[in-house]
């Protein structure tokens, strides 16, 4: 029997689609696995699935894509749901950049996840030979095997290296996005480069679980004003600024409460002061690979 409720009986609102620069349209609301172990992902990810999330974020260096593979195929095979209907993003590691293994990495990636193709294929880390590797990136695009690429952690001038030789703009930007480092002069920035739209995606949506940021006066009044959770609210916000977010939980409950803040509507002046929150990352993208960077290299070893 299957696991998944009827959508008819869903009431909740559904997950709005973001368009990228490219046409093809991404959701705005995902489920993240990063730190999930492969049985985290085949017990939880179903759960995601059921609530009615459709765009999965995964990564070769999470070595969790073979099982994000079985919960999707096992999906699709069970007529619960069709290929169309999910987005599926990865990320290549630094060590699959240079061209030759570049091809051969995205072939490897797609055979983890026993998948014809990805919907997003970034680049995880700034580091390495992500000029040939781009490349590569646009052949698997020209091939059907990747339907949009786009970059994640590169700060602006090794971004627009990538433009410097690309013939496909990067659809997509994943970095750390949460109202205490709202990304707007990256936006900026990456709109005069390229004379588009690149959408972002947040990692650290909620700013890393940080009490006080959940704390902020104006987060806390809209919060009581709308009767939302201020994480809720942290995520309306995301919406209005058009980023694409991965909170993170093994909850269904949680789960459904991230889904919920799709119904939160902030007012022209509570987005205003939330971007007037003062500006501090919590993580810096190091200017040299990190020792993980350099020894995350064999992704066949998963279970």
């Amino acid at each position: 029997m299957s696991t998944f409720r009827d959508p008819k009986e869903r009431t909740m609102t559904a997950i709005p689609s973001f368009t990228m620069n490219n046409g093809r349209t991404i959701p705005a609301l995902g489920y993240g696995v990063f730190l999930m172990t492969s049985d985290q992902v085949r017990e939880h990810l179903p759960q995601a699935l059921e609530l009615g999330y459709r765009h999965i974020d995964t990564a070769n260096a999470y070595f969790n894509e073979v099982a994000v593979g079985e919960v999707v195929r096992d999906a699709i095979a069970a007529g619960e749901l069709a290929r169309e209907d999910l987005f599926i993003t990865t990320k290549l590691f630094p060590q699959s950049y240079p061209y030759a293994q570049a091809v051969e990495d995205i072939d490897a990636t797609l055979a983890r996840l026993g998948l014809d193709y990805v919907d997003l294929l970034l680049f995880h880390q700034p580091y390495g030979e992500y000029v040939s590797g781009w490349k590569a990136m646009e052949e698997a695009v020209a091939a059907g095997r990747v339907r949009s690429i786009g970059l994640s952690n590169f700060p602006i001038a090794k971004f627009q290296e990538i433009l410097d030789v690309a013939e496909i703009i990067p659809a997509v930007h994943q970095v750390e996005a949460h109202p205490r480092w709202n990304q707007h002069e990256l936006k900026a920035r990456m709109s005069e480069a390229t004379g588009t739209e690149v959408l972002v995606e947040a990692w650290y949506p909620l700013g890393h679980g940080d009490k006080t940021l959940l704390e902020e006066p104006v987060i806390a009044a809209a919060a009581q004003r709308t009767g939302a959770t201020p994480a809720q609210v942290i995520l309306a916000w995301h919406l209005a600024e058009r980023n694409i977010t991965f909170p993170k939980t093994l909850s269904p409950a949680h789960m459904a409460d991230n889904l919920a803040a799709l119904d939160v509507e902030l007012t022209a002046a509570e987005i205003a002061t939330i971007n007037g929150i003062p500006q501090q990352p919590y993580y810096r993208i190091p200017d040299e690979p990190p020792a993980f960077v350099l020894t995350t290299n064999d992704y066949s070893q998963q279970a």
